[in-house]
């Protein structure tokens, strides 16, 4: 099935994925923290269900990371 999502939200979303998982973080887990399901979790890492910008920015903090850790650099402009 092709993606209906742009290359760079694919490697946000993988980033954030990654940046979980590297935490020893379950979907389960992140998705508890952030009041939301298991599901809606794997939705998003799964490009499924579109991650918008109020949800992003709870993703970033329940993780404890920043913008600049999964914004492709061509985005940064030399932060």
């Amino acid at each position: 099935m092709k993606s209906i999502y742009d290359e760079d939200y694919i490697e946000i979303i993988t980033r954030l994925r990654i940046i979980r998982t590297s935490k020893n973080i379950t979907q389960l887990d992140l998705a508890n923290k952030m009041g939301k399901t298991q599901s809606f979790v794997s939705k998003i890492e799964s490009c499924e269900r579109r991650l918008d910008v109020i949800e992003f920015l709870r993703w970033l903090d329940t993780l404890n990371i920043s913008f600049s850790d999964v914004i492709p650099s061509k985005y940064t402009k030399g932060e």
